[in-house]
């Protein structure tokens, strides 16, 4: 039996909105490789950041904080035009890197993970810091007095009581590192199978005649990896309190 004409269109509509093409399957593969790197780099550096910010009073330190925060005040063109600035070949960063660790950023799929990690950077540090300030400052003195060092007390005391925090902000800065466009497309450019990832293919597709179908299929795999990253990051959040609390 043969299905009518309105079926068979429809099926081949679905069909095409769930299947990927290489090229996209290479995008998505890409962007989670984009988006672990950033995040395996930038979270180490973000807690250090929030425990300063937290616990720390020096000169500079709402300089530092301003800092930190600026990329997510300055549009994202001109976070990537500073980053190609700096860490192009013939930028003052990125030629010391390249002629002496043979690291090369700009135009390179390493660059989108640069770009990527540090406009989730400010997104990572803030509950990092918050869930420091959270942690009772009498415990660590307690722990203290028995004679562990500070890096212990760190180790041992705050950062484990600030664990939700963290997390929760390294599954945002993952999240925020996949959609990352602006700053990406400025420094690295949008060469596919090199720097070509989610937001980049979308914005690619939506340019192309007849890319709708495309455009939208990418949309929703962005939205559902992006809404699932924050729905765990809450999940685990919650579960990591009642946890603490129970202790």
């Amino acid at each position: 039996m043969k299905r009518s004409a309105p079926q068979a269109c429809g099926h081949s509509i679905e069909a095409a909105v769930i299947t990927l093409t290489p090229a996209e399957w290479q995008a998505l593969t890409l962007t989670l490789k984009v988006a672990a790197t950033a995040l395996a780099v930038a979270l180490p550096v973000a807690v250090f950041a929030g425990y300063a910010l937290a616990r720390w009073r020096f000169p500079g330190h709402g300089l530092l904080n301003g800092v930190i925060h600026m990329p997510l005040v300055l549009p994202p063109v001109v976070t990537g035009y500073v980053l190609l600035i700096l860490f192009g070949r013939t930028g003052p960063v990125g030629s010391i890197l390249e002629s002496t660790f043979g690291m090369t950023f700009a135009f390179r799929w390493t660059g989108a993970a640069l770009a990527a990690g540090i406009m989730a950077f400010p997104l990572m540090v803030r509950p990092v810091r918050l869930a420091i300030e959270a942690v009772d400052p009498k415990l660590e003195e307690a722990a203290a007095t028995l004679g562990l060092r500070r890096g212990i007390v760190l180790a041992i005391v705050t950062l484990p009581l600030a664990l939700p925090g963290i997390l929760a902000a390294g599954i945002l800065g993952f999240a925020k590192a996949m959609g990352e466009f602006g700053a990406t497309i400025t420094f690295v450019s949008n060469i596919p199978g090199e720097t070509r990832t989610l937001a980049l293919a979308v914005y690619t597709a939506a340019q192309t005649p007849d890319g709708e179908v495309a455009a939208f299929r990418l949309t929703i795999i962005s939205a559902a990896v992006a809404f699932g990253a924050l729905i765990a990051s809450e999940a685990v959040a919650r579960r990591l309190s009642r946890r603490i609390r129970g202790t």
